[in-house]
């Protein structure tokens, strides 16, 4: 059985991540969408709200399930069996931190192989504001939400959301 792990914050999962996840099918029997912890972030959303809002998306994919998991991502795909990486690619600085990213994974797992997707166009994100001033409201406006739970992060405090936003879009695919 081909396992395929896509790792990331999640925080929050958005139309690209959707899109990855969905073509990730084509290539896998399953896929397992793990969140990970970082402590160095402050998260949106709990992750077990993001778990929920996840599975309430793959309700009718039986081949898609949402873990969270701590340490070495290499690690806990070991533990799951999978033993492939689905990482989303936006642009050549992603390619350059997940390279190295998959590298380092595959030092501590050499079983592991990590397979890149190019973004779909419709979900490349636009030029992004280097500007100091951007806004949770500018990163929102930018983001494309999976319908299903669109309304739901409507509803949510948006205070994380402002301390995120000039990070959230700078950092590599989640």
């Amino acid at each position: 059985m081909r396992i395929a792990l896509f790792p990331g914050s999640f925080d929050p999962f958005t139309n690209g991540h959707l899109d990855v996840v969905r073509r990730g099918t084509a290539l896998f029997d399953e896929v397992i969408i793990a969140i990970g912890n970082n402590s160095s972030k402050q998260r949106y959303l709990p992750v077990e709200q993001m778990i929920s809002l996840i599975e309430e998306i793959f309700r009718e994919e039986p081949r898609v399930s949402v873990q969270a998991y701590k340490g070495l991502t290499a690690d806990f795909a070991r533990e799951v069996g999978a033993r492939f990486l689905l990482r989303g690619l936006r642009n050549t600085t992603d390619f350059e931190y997940e390279n190295t990213i998959a590298q380092a994974n595959r030092h501590v797992n050499p079983a592991l192989e990590t397979v890149f997707l190019i973004t779909s166009p419709p979900w490349r994100p636009s030029a992004v504001p280097s500007s100091a001033k951007f806004t949770a409201s500018a990163a929102t406006s930018m983001i494309s939400y999976p319908s299903r739970y669109r309304q739901r992060l409507a509803n949510t405090p948006q205070e994380p959301m402002r301390k995120a936003a000039p990070t959230m879009l700078r950092r590599p695919f989640s």
